[in-house]
């Protein structure tokens, strides 16, 4: 029964269309209650209410969003719609649990939750954040991996590809699989949450090749399991091992803060923890050691969404030893908690130009010449986003990168930009790392325009 319940789908499926008529049919109840010709006075002044306080709501909630940026982006226009309606909603509620009789007023009562409710499910939707009721509750949704029963690597990928042509490939299942797993914090002695690892079928197989690692960070707040459950990754490298023999990058998903509340700003400071030398040494030795990976930084990237977007450009610039490839989506311009001042106190012991080094551009200037490949993404609602993309961008193609930049139609800072770039992000990288040649143009997507950076 408790395995049924963390299992239920939030985005689409039963619970959504439930909840969506229930909300529906107790507004319905409320307004009917009332249409008698010595209440419609009352209900006409319960809905002048409501419409009153979804204008109020959608004007806070601009301001806050894009005016202020209080919450470090734009909300996007399509989550300030859903709030104000379901301010709206709420206001004519509350006016008519105040203004009505008895029986109705059960009724209101009853409905406030509900709408309340819906108003966050709706959210979610648009943002794509929870897919299941275990993501809320932040209970592990894999299985542990046994590391006994991954190989180490016994051909290359080009050996595996000779074999495959010839039928003589060796044994691997369908598709992939997701697996949990502890990787300690041995050199940084930093605390991280278990992270998440797929592993594509030619992995699997008693013979597997040296195959591309893609380091992937989710967002703040976030988890590793957020990463793959809320980008449907694990799908698109499925896809993507079935047209390729059964190779698909490796991904791997630490953890880069430690706990939801927390922002490490992917560096090594006294707040969070030496993150940049988990990600960049303990999550490297472990990756080589336990599995079928090659080593060359050629076959090697680091990317993620939103924080961890920015993780990816940090890390990147600052360790091309290590990361041939990045795949930033919604990243921000720098790493950013509070004010400039603030981190710089807090984070790095007053070093400005210890901060100064984190930033994406300055690392990649300090860096360069390179010959590192980016692929970013932004939502087309995310303008801030798109112009830290450009100038991330702009600043790797001054440094001799490879770089191509893509805005998602019909998303903003949210998992639906993630999903919508995946599928061009891994099939150009994967082509970059060696695995497979490009079938058709990065412009041939759906919902991709290619832009210059």
């Amino acid at each position: 029964m408790i395995d049924w319940l963390l299992h239920i789908h939030l985005l689409h499926g039963w619970l959504p269309t439930l909840w969506l008529c229930l909300t529906a049919a107790v507004l319905l109840i409320t307004l009917v209650m009332q249409l008698g010709a010595k209440h419609r006075r009352k209900l006409l002044f319960e809905i002048l209410i409501g419409i009153a306080s979804g204008a109020l709501g959608y004007l806070v909630t601009w301001l806050l969003s894009d005016v202020f940026v209080v919450f470090g982006v734009s909300l996007g226009y399509r989550v300030i719609t859903v709030i104000s309606l379901g301010l709206a909603s709420l206001g004519y509620l509350i006016a008519a649990l105040v203004m009505t009789h008895a029986g109705r007023r059960v009724v209101c009562a009853i409905a406030i939750p509900i709408l309340v409710l819906f108003t966050l499910l709706r959210v979610n939707m648009v943002y794509g954040e929870f897919i299941l009721f275990s993501s809320v509750f932040g209970v592990p949704v894999y299985s542990k991996l046994d590391t006994d029963a991954v190989r180490h690597p016994s051909m290359t990928v080009e050996e595996w590809n000779t074999l495959a042509a010839a039928g003589k490939a060796p044994h691997h299942p369908a598709t992939g699989e997701v697996r949990s797993v502890d990787i300690k914090g041995t050199i940084s002695g930093f605390n991280p949450r278990a992270a998440d690892i797929y592993l594509p079928p030619a992995a699997l197989s008693a013979k597997p090749p040296k195959l591309p690692v893609l380091i992937m960070l989710g967002g703040q707040p976030g988890s590793p399991d957020r990463f793959f459950t809320a980008s449907n990754i694990a799908a698109v490298l499925n896809n993507y091992a079935k047209a390729h023999n059964g190779l698909a990058p490796i991904v791997v998903s630490p953890d880069q803060n430690g706990s939801t509340r927390n922002n490490s700003l992917c560096v090594d400071s006294p707040v969070v923890g030496n993150v940049e030398s988990y990600v960049t040494k303990d999550v490297t030795n472990w990756v080589k050691k336990h599995l079928p990976v090659a080593s060359s930084p050629t076959e090697w990237g680091i990317g993620g969404f939103s924080q961890g977007g920015t993780c990816s450009t940090q890390l990147g610039a600052r360790h091309p030893e290590l990361y041939g490839h990045m795949f930033p989506i919604d990243g921000e311009i720098a790493p950013t908690e509070g004010s400039r001042e603030s981190m710089i106190r807090r984070y790095f012991n007053g070093d400005a130009q210890a901060y100064e080094a984190q930033i994406p551009v300055v690392a990649i200037k300090q860096h360069a010449p390179s010959t590192q490949t980016m692929f970013s993404a932004a939502g087309d609602q995310d303008a801030r986003s798109i112009g830290n993309m450009h100038a991330i961008g702009g600043a790797g193609v001054d440094a001799g990168m490879t770089v191509k930049t893509v805005v998602t139609a019909h998303s903003g800072h949210d998992w639906n930009t993630v999903k919508t770039a995946l599928n061009p992000g891994i099939d150009w990288i994967s082509a970059q790392m060696g695995l497979g040649v490009m079938t058709k143009q990065l412009a041939d997507y759906p919902n991709i325009t290619v832009v210059t950076p």
